[in-house]
């Protein structure tokens, strides 16, 4: 804090001041007692006044002119009281020596000006008055004299005149009609006279401010340049010189003496390298920390559908488990549900698709599968990738089947010979002459209106090949060896699951009952689930009750506890291709009834799983059903835990890929990390994110690091070995909100994230190395954090259940005080 002189009123050693009484008191300075108008000042020691500083801080009154007491020079300071708040406030210090000596002893007038001096109070500015000087005339008078009002008209003089004899006549004063009386009424109507208009001289005024300019420069002084050159030559000794040095004992002693250190450096050299950087590899280098190009994901490409009549927007994106290169998304309309319903006439005209991109063809979609609505969420099936299975807005299960299109992949290199990417990677090429036209497939079999969803599905999954379960989830070995049952969960508060296969096996009546009825197949239809087109029901329904009322939760995202071994078979995937290829029967084609009489019951599965609700709940509940003691019906168990942590929809409910346990979730604002068994709550919750969170999904290479996506168009990038509080860095991608995130391992030295958004983009980011490469040790580090997260929780949970029972004792020990 700056101390306010009195500069502007020419006294720059003065200082005004508050004394409160309470410092008045400390220093003897008290109004009418200590200071009086005889005697209106004190000297303040300036020990004092710092001793009163220590002890009072920014409280004491001195405070404001502390730097001005530390600067003064001598020890004693004048206080001088203001009665008349000349100043502005009942007390100011005099800052210097000069100021001091000037009020105690002020100069001596002289006698002249003794009588004038009396009127004039002290510390007042005197006034000079100013000495007149001849006007120099600088041409200012003719602005004036154009800029001011000039009379244009001539003024026009009356003259009214009385006779003498009628002055002071008494006047009567009466009551008529002005219509009765000629002459008596005259009406002066108003009208424009062009002798008496008047023009209304402009002026114009301006003013401008400006400060004063000063243009300095600065010029070295250039000198002529030269050109110089020097030569050095070798000293060398003379022919007679050299002999006589060959000759000298010195130089002989000293090479018998170095030759031998010589010999051994040789030797060492060749041995190691002498020259490596033994601080690079002492420890891993580390490249966090780097610049951007090394820690920002690179766009590669984009795809976005241009021939699609409406605005649509992605809704689920999935890369082709064998075919590098190709991916698939979803694409539906951006339409509220009322708009829905109102334009559902012309939704029907407009076919509804799944649109499979190509990284040779960024403008024209490979293939498109049609379906009966829009597909809000689809998977490939692990065992034949040629199988598709998708859920609609409408509720309904659509199956696709394109075998028939798999002998259009071709082995092509992916570069040329010489360079690092020289190796041959299926790629996804149509005929040259289908280029031109889209090339639309229809979908093989869609489930029954009646018996499935009601509402959207918004997930669905494949159950994995080792296992199958029957109407009461109890589960059983697969004896197909292939995935045959799927699990979706829609907005209707039901979890269903269903099997692909015939659920009663077909006796020869039947198949000739079937032959004739003559249906007729289109010819581009495959027949692999003719068995289940319009008549799909699913084999058990799970409704996520809310305990005693008669509401449901709402299910939106689910994962079991066998989904991180879904797509590690790669291998088995690219073995069932070469099946398929060669020409021995596809298991699909000739599916068997499902769920045998005779088959081997799986113990100890795990039955349970996660659900994600539209309210921000997490869910760990059981699939397998009990019968009510009463009714005798299948009732859903309990859940085993729910807890409320998501404060809105959760969009991504996924396991880990390095550890089973591990459960990533994320909705709303925040995100959570959850591990299986730990009921307490979750491993690590962040905080509130500024906006709002609508995908997320783990890394595929690094166990610590996963990908969540914003509403404003940024991904946050989280690398819990870096920070756990926040993410580790933000990257904006597009100007609206991503709806879904999906990387890959293209190869051992390229990653992709497919990232796409609600304007109906498909953008794939190239991975950096930092983000796609693990650190040494990461996986056991990042597990010694989660089993310190969990150790934390159980304390947590020790101290909570200690202080309830230190509670309940206290309230013991009250009643019997009372008693």
């Amino acid at each position: 804090m700056e101390p306010v002189n009195m500069e502007s009123m020419g006294h720059p050693e003065i200082y005004p001041l508050v004394l409160t009484t309470k410092t008045q008191e400390i220093f003897n300075c008290r109004i009418d007692e200590d200071v009086t108008d005889e005697q209106p000042y004190k000297l303040i020691n300036k020990v004092d006044i710092f001793e009163d500083l220590r002890n009072r801080a920014a409280v004491s009154d001195f405070h404001p002119v502390k730097k001005i007491v530390q600067e003064y020079p001598g020890n004693e300071l004048l206080l001088v009281y203001d009665k008349d708040f000349k100043y502005g406030l009942n007390f100011y210090l005099i800052g210097t020596e000069e100021g001091k000596e000037n009020y105690l002893n002020p100069p001596e007038v002289p006698e002249e000006q003794e009588e004038y001096k009396e009127h004039i109070p002290e510390d007042v500015y005197v006034y000079k008055p100013p000495v007149s000087k001849p006007w120099v005339s600088l041409g200012s008078e003719k602005e004036i004299e154009e800029e001011s009002v000039m009379e244009s008209t001539k003024q026009i003089t009356y003259m009214i005149s009385q006779k003498r004899s009628e002055f002071g006549a008494p006047v009567k004063f009466s009551d008529q009609n002005a219509s009765s009386v000629k002459d008596a009424y005259i009406e002066c109507t108003a009208y424009p006279d062009k002798n008496f208009t008047l023009k209304q001289l402009e002026k114009d005024v301006s003013m401008q401010v400006i400060p004063q300019i000063k243009d300095t420069s600065t010029q070295t002084e250039w000198t002529y340049p030269k050109n110089a050159t020097t030569q050095y030559y070798p000293r060398e000794f003379s022919e007679e010189e050299k002999e006589t040095l060959k000759q000298s004992k010195p130089l002989v002693d000293f090479l018998n003496n170095a030759s031998i250190s010589v010999e051994i450096a040789l030797q060492q050299n060749e041995i190691m390298n002498t020259f490596i950087d033994d601080w690079k590899y002492l420890a891993e280098e580390e490249g966090t920390f780097g610049d951007k190009t090394d820690t920002h994901l690179k766009e590669y490409q984009s795809f976005t559908d241009l021939h699609s009549p409406t605005e649509k927007m992605i809704t689920c994106v999935s890369w082709h488990p064998t075919i590098y290169g190709l991916i698939a998304v979803s694409v539906a309309v951006r339409l509220s549900f009322e708009d829905r319903v109102y334009f559902s006439g012309k939704l029907l005209l407009q076919p509804s698709l799944i649109l499979f991109w190509s990284f040779s063809d960024p403008i024209h979609p490979q293939l498109m599968l049609e379906s009966p609505d829009d597909i809000f969420c689809f998977k490939f099936c692990p065992s034949d990738p040629n199988i598709i299975a998708g859920g609609c807005i409408n509720g309904q299960i659509v199956l696709w089947d394109i075998t028939a299109h798999a002998d259009r992949i071709e082995n092509i290199k992916a570069g040329d010979s010489r360079s690092k990417k020289a190796t041959l990677k299926p790629m996804f090429l149509l005929e040259p002459e289908s280029n031109t036209e889209a090339m639309y497939i229809r979908h093989c079999a869609v489930s029954s209106i009646e018996s499935g969803h009601k509402k959207v599905i918004t997930d669905i999954h494949w159950l994995s090949d080792t296992f199958e379960i029957n109407r009461m989830g109890s589960v059983f070995e697969n004896r197909s060896g292939i995935c045959c049952q799927l699990v979706t969960c829609s907005a209707d508060c039901t979890i269903c699951f269903w099997d692909i296969r015939p659920q009663k096996p077909l006796t020869p009546q039947t198949t000739e009952k079937k032959k004739e009825e003559s249906i007729e197949i289109p010819f581009d239809v495959p027949s692999t689930f003719l068995h289940l087109d319009l008549s799909w029901k699913p084999l058990s329904k799970i409704r996520l009750s809310k305990g005693e009322t008669s509401l449901d939760y709402c299910p939106t995202r689910i994962s079991l506890n066998e989904d991180h071994l879904l797509y590690k078979t790669e291998d088995k995937t690219l073995t069932q291709s070469k099946i398929v290829k060669t020409g021995e029967m596809n298991p699909y084609h000739n599916l068997e009834s499902g769920m045998a009489n005779l088959l081997k019951p799986i113990d100890d599965f795990c039955t349970k799983f996660f659900v994600g609700t539209e309210d921000g709940e997490v869910i760990y509940t059981d699939w397998k059903m009990k019968k009510d003691s009463e009714t005798g019906r299948l009732m859903p168990k309990k859940p085993v835990s729910i807890h409320t942590i998501h404060d809105g929809t959760v969009h991504t409910v996924q396991r880990s890929p390095f550890y089973n346990d591990i459960i990533l979730t994320v909705g709303g604002w925040n995100m959570a990390i959850w591990k299986e068994g730990v009921m307490t709550g979750p491993l690590l919750q962040s905080c509130c994110a500024p906006k709002m969170y609508t995908s997320g999904h783990w890394s595929l290479t690094r166990p610590g690091v996963f990908y969540i996506g914003r509403e404003d168009g940024y991904i946050d990038i989280w690398d819990l070995l870096e920070k756990t509080h926040e993410p580790a860095q933000s990257q904006n991608i597009c100007i609206t909100m991503i709806t879904y995130i999906k990387p890959w391992i293209f190869s051992a030295k390229q990653q992709f994230i497919a990232i796409a958004d609600y304007y109906g983009t498909l953008r794939i980011l190239e991975i950096p190395w930092t983000l796609s490469r693990p650190s040494t040790n990461e996986m056991t580090s990042v597990n010694h954090y989660f089993e310190r997260e969990v150790k934390h929780l159980e304390y947590v949970e020790q101290r909570k259940n200690i202080r309830e029972q230190e509670k309940k004792e206290m309230e013991l020990e009250m009643e019997k005080k009372k008693i």
